[in-house]
């Protein structure tokens, strides 16, 4: 079968960029068809940057992407008519309403006016838009504009979709609206990639999930493949002052900012919450997470930028 994604040692390099620093570095992955497929990095760790070059929108310094078999730089046109994307950045036009945003974008991918217009109300629909369908766009609040884009390209009949940070700026329930959103369309078969840095949402619809961190593919799998990076269920968070060489019997040790985060079992994590009690440091203890894991990899939290610039424009 032919990858949806086949990317090899992709390499992009921005013209202002200080010292020559890559936003991508030697990237090589594939995408499955059919599948959700997540791309988890902090902002600037370079998953927009390969979602434009996917996407036909930014030429890559070196390597080679192919998009459902077609080469990216080579065949540009024919993979524009087979995906749809979701810029992070994107707006939709102030001028229209919002059914007519969705629809104006179906009809220009050439689909029937008639299936257009079901497509619209559908989706319309399903993101709880129904009520605003008449409403300017510009008189939108920033969550109600995302979902418009959301329900645009989740309507289109593309192959891929790229849905880059779809839920920023959404409150939780119009997130799960969304997510089921997203879930109905991979029922159709269809590809989609997912990039976000909110590692619930990751886990929750991702099929396969890869971590890049500073332009590089750190680690690749199903969420149950990157748990089982971690041989202990349990997890202890330490914000404080506490001596690494009485944690090390525990478990595994690894040093993050402000503190300790140690892997181990059950009953050692409550022995260590005993211990840090009687010296009063502050803990957290709980199942190993995705968070946990990208603590572990990358030695700081997701929510942090990566501390080197990612241009998006």
């Amino acid at each position: 079968m032919v990858a949806a994604i086949r990317a090899e040692h992709l390499r992009k390099v921005y013209p202002q960029s200080t010292a020559g620093v890559a936003a991508l570095e030697d990237l090589t992955l594939e995408v499955p068809t059919g599948r959700v497929y997540g791309l988890i990095g902090r902002n600037g760790a370079g998953k927009t940057t390969f979602v434009r070059i996917c996407g036909t929108q930014l030429k890559s310094t070196s390597g080679r992407v192919s998009i459902l078999g077609l080469e990216v730089d080579r065949e540009d046109r024919e993979i524009r008519s087979r995906i749809a994307c979701i810029p992070q950045e994107s707006r939709p036009l102030y001028f229209l309403n919002v059914e007519e945003v969705v629809l104006l974008y179906l009809t220009m991918r050439g689909m029937d006016r008639v299936e257009a217009r079901r497509r619209t109300r559908d989706a319309l629909a399903e993101l709880s838009l129904t009520e605003y369908a008449k409403r300017s766009v510009q008189r939108l609040s920033g969550g109600l504009r995302r979902r418009t884009l959301c329900a645009m390209v989740l309507a289109s009949d593309a192959d891929l979709l790229f849905l880059d940070e779809p839920t920023t700026g959404l409150d939780p329930i119009a997130r799960r609206e969304v997510w089921e959103a997203i879930r109905r369309t991979s029922r159709e078969q269809r590809t989609i990639v997912l990039t976000t840095h909110y590692l619930d949402e990751a886990e929750a619809l991702s099929t396969r999930l890869a971590l890049v961190e500073r332009g590089r593919l750190v680690l690749e799998g199903t969420p149950a493949d990157l748990r089982g990076r971690v041989r202990y269920p349990y997890r202890v968070t330490i914000q404080g002052s506490f001596p690494r060489e009485e944690l090390e019997g525990y478990g595994k040790v690894s040093e993050i900012e402000g503190g300790l985060l140690v892997f181990t079992r059950e009953a050692e994590a409550r022995e260590i919450a005993r211990k840090a009690l009687e010296l009063g440091v502050r803990l957290s203890l709980g199942p190993v997470s995705l968070e946990d894991i990208f603590l572990d990899i990358v030695g700081r939290s997701i929510e942090e930028d990566t501390p080197r610039e990612e241009a998006a424009g």
